[in-house]
């Protein structure tokens, strides 16, 4: 329509008015812009440049200045800051932004999707899946899946504390677990490793669209949220080229509260510029004033003394262009005062005060906090966007703590039941939400729902501000759940309630939630939740919980003994605990021991007759010890209970095969492959379903798919070793073999077997030097014994003229 676009958003002239607000930092605009003029190859030209400084100095306003200015100038820009958690979602948000100036990394789109579903997927590795034979290790840290993986020694926050020689190889395992679960090991990789598989891709998309849009830059803001994950993957991909080639023309800003890592950046030189910020000179605070009509030299004076040249209180008085001294308020005035004293519209300044009670906000929100009419709420909202101490948040919008927390404390003195009665009513809001958000999801995925979790916390944090001591005990028990979710989970309720003891003045929970954010940093949730243990005070129910929850944190980093500790002291405090009996049950089969793994489920049973996976879990227990009776009739259960759970059908199918059942065995095993094609388990034990059949074919299809799909399974690529050397196919089987004592140089049985072909093809030598490998692992290795007898007589023979 002619003249559709002659009128601008609202958007566009809040924007344009935040611009012409930004006076000062003269310096750091020039030196950002002058650098796209540098050539490529010039040794004045800058990769990466880092604004920092303290609170309410101006870094978001810069850098959402510099990339303005960046735009300006023909850049392709995207902006992240803390509402991303992980690389994976701050390449999502690079991905969003680029698509609406026009450049789509389609490539980089599917991945990332495939990502977020290859993640939920995740979940089902967490439930149990039959052990990866014959390494316990393996078994353990596939089970442990994304937990296991950063907490190998070393690396995550478990180091030190689990046993190396168990855990050689940790990696591959884990590897090797969830390679049963997804359809091939570039799966398994996007899982475990994301950054690895999806940032080379960036880089590509980053150079199709360098020959097109010759400059782009990327700001990463808030980074003393987003550093922990962002920077070392920066690092990597910029200085040290562990994705590939990123194009030269990409600029990337960073802002933060603290200095780049100077042992980690210190290596680029004259690649970084640092752009330290500290509050304004006397002459830019004079400029910004200047700038909204404040000239008058007391109010300046007046204004420069009681904001301190900090940016974002200099701009906030200045938007109210005080007129007098007396209207800037004396020396005790609180900042409240400063911000609001010349908004004498009450509704302004009402909903100022109103929406200050959230962490953040977006129009629902801002409706549940504003007391204002309902016909006026959109114009509201988009005046309060407007407010120079409010910016822009992952969709929504927050205040800026310089502003917040004194608009918090002085509301809940002047009015103690005013600041009770609202946080309440807020806590009401988001505990509605919340159960809406619950209405026909399985209660026991709902941790792993980012919505679901952020209005949890919302009510977690309101509800503490509300009533800290009431609500107190309720919360930590949450952040024992967290615990029990992974890191991230467990910091966001830590960080909940620090910032609620803050905000609320009650020094308890501000100073453990101080306390649970240093415990994670040191030693992940273990470690917070023995700080809970010692200082919470649960109750007797609630303390056997976080044991059992701490039990198992442990026994996905192989810590089994003191994994162990924790079980029997919750079972001692909470008897008809079936989580700690079920835990223990695996702890026990993991270390060797299924009788008393049998024995704890056994227990967990018979307080819980109706849980299909307990039953199909002591059903494959009593397979590995024999009793096929026994694992038949759990297996029945399992599986009449929760006839989707495909390790039941696989188990049963083993178990059948066993028992010589081949048809029945072949069903079974088919069933479980039908609701998981790609299960490498169900396929190996298939494959020998079909060796006893005499069907050599389909058994070497089962095997080639079991490996293909789960390449960095010993146990599997052993398997087809073993068919391979029956068929006489010596050296493809030496292949195989050689690779399984890679991925598990503990494998006595690979090793075993390949002996026996390294014979067949005359290398008696190392087929006597792989037995011997063998037997040092497993004295009593039986069949290996027989093998090295027959080979030294063969060898024997061999030097003594007679047939080799």
């Amino acid at each position: 329509m002619p003249g559709a676009r002659s009128v601008p958003s609202m958007q566009e002239l809040i924007e344009a008015r935040r611009r012409l607000a930004f006076v000062g930092r003269g310096a750091e605009r020039a030196a950002f812009l002058a650098n796209f003029d540098v050539p490529l190859r010039d040794p004045g030209r800058r990769f990466l440049f880092h604004v920092h400084g303290n609170a309410g100095v101006g870094k978001t306003f810069l850098v959402r200045e510099l990339q303005q200015l960046a735009q300006e100038a023909g850049a392709l820009t995207a902006y992240v800051d803390e509402s991303t958690g992980s690389v994976p979602e701050a390449l999502e948000a690079i991905c969003a932004q680029f698509a609406r100036q026009g450049r789509r990394f389609k490539d980089l789109e599917r991945l990332l999707a495939r990502h977020r579903e290859r993640r939920h997927e995740a979940d089902s590795v967490l439930q149990g899946s039959p052990p990866a034979e014959p390494s316990a290790a393996g078994t353990t840290l596939a089970r442990a899946g994304l937990v296991g993986i950063g907490m190998v020694p070393g690396v995550g926050p478990l180091a030190g504390a689990v046993d190396p020689a168990l855990l050689a190889g940790a990696a591959d395992q884990v590897r090797a677990g969830l390679s049963a679960h997804f359809r091939g090991r570039d799966d398994v990789r996007l899982l475990l490793s994301p950054e690895d598989v999806l940032t080379p891709v960036l880089l590509e998309e980053l150079t199709r669209t360098a020959a097109r849009a010759p400059r782009q830059v990327l700001f990463f803001d808030t980074y003393e949220r987003t550093g922990p994950f962002l920077d070392a993957w920066l690092h990597a991909t910029m200085a040290l080229g562990h994705h590939g080639a990123m194009p030269a023309n990409v600029v990337v800003v960073t802002a933060g509260r603290n200095p780049l890592d100077a042992g980690r950046w210190g290596g680029c030189g004259g690649s970084v510029s640092e752009m330290p910020l500290l509050p304004f000179t006397e002459q830019e605070a004079r400029e910004v004033l200047a700038g909204r009509g404040v000239v008058a030299e007391p109010v300046v004076e007046e204004i420069l003394r009681v904001t301190g040249r900090l940016p974002v209180l200099v701009s906030t008085l200045a938007e109210t262009r005080p007129a007098d001294p007396d209207d800037v308020g004396d020396p005790s005035a609180t900042a409240v005062d400063r911000f609001l004293k010349w908004e004498h519209d009450p509704v302004h300044r009402a909903v100022a005060l109103d929406c200050a009670f959230p962490r953040r906000l977006d129009a629902d929100v801002f409706r549940a906090a504003a007391d204002c009419p309902e016909e006026e709420a959109d114009g509201l909202f988009d005046w309060l966007r407007g407010l120079p101490f409010v910016t822009e948040r992952g969709g929504g919008i927050q205040y800026h703590d310089v502003v917040r927390a004194p608009m918090l404390r002085s509301q809940r003195l002047r009015s103690p039941r005013g600041w009770t009665a609202r946080h309440s009513r807020l806590a009401e809001t988001f505990g509605r939400w919340r159960q809406e958000a619950e209405a026909g999801e399985d209660r026991g995925r709902l941790w792993a729902h980012d919505g679901w979790r952020e209005l949890r916390l919302a009510e977690s944090y309101h509800l503490l501000c509300a009533s800290p001591r009431t609500a107190l005990a309720v919360v930590l028990r949450e952040v024992v759940d967290a615990c029990n979710e992974g890191d991230v989970p467990a910091r966001q309720w830590a960080r909940v309630l620090a910032e609620a003891g803050r905000d609320a003045g009650a020094e308890e929970p501000s100073r453990l939630g101080s306390d649970l954010l240093r415990a994670l940093d040191e030693d992940g949730p273990a470690a917070a939740l023995e700080l809970l243990l010692n200082r919470a005070g649960f109750d007797a129910a609630t303390e056997a919980f976080a044991r059992a929850v701490r039990g198992s944190v442990l026994r996905h980093g192989g810590a089994y003994e003191r994994a162990m500790t924790e079980f029997d002291r919750a079972i001692a405090l909470d008897p008809e605990l079936v989580r700690a009996y079920r835990s223990r049950a695996m702890t026990r089969a993991e270390s060797g021991d299924y009788v008393a793994g049998i024995a704890d489920l056994d227990r967990a049973l018979a307080l819980s007759p109706d849980d299909g996976r307990s039953f199909a879990v002591r059903g494959e227990y009593h397979r590995v010890l024999g009793d096929y009776d026994a694992a038949l009739d759990d297996l029945d259960r399992g599986i009449a209970l929760d006839p989707t759970r495909d390790f039941a059908w696989a188990s049963r199918g083993a178990t059948r095969l066993s028992r010589g059942e081949l048809d029945e065995a072949l069903a079974d095993l088919g069933r479980a492959l039908e609701l998981k094609p790609d299960y490498g388990w169900a396929l190996a034990r298939r494959a020998r379903v079909w060796r006893a059949l005499g069907e050599d074919d389909r058994q070497m299809a089962d095997l080639d798919r079991a490996v293909a799909v789960q390449p960095d399974w010993a146990w599997g690529v052993c398997e087809r070793g073993d068919a391979l050397r029956v068929a006489g196919r010596h050296t493809e089987a030496l292949a195989d073999y050689d690779r399984a004592v890679e991925l598990d140089p503990g494998y006595a049985s690979a090793y075993a077997s390949r002996a026996v072909s390294r014979s067949e093809l005359g290398r008696h030598e190392e087929a006597l030097a792989d037995l011997d490998r063998a037997l040092g692992l497993r004295p009593d290795y039986a069949w290996a014994h027989s093998h090295r007898a027959e080979i030294l007589a063969r060898a024997s023979r061999a030097r003594e003229g007679g047939t080799a």
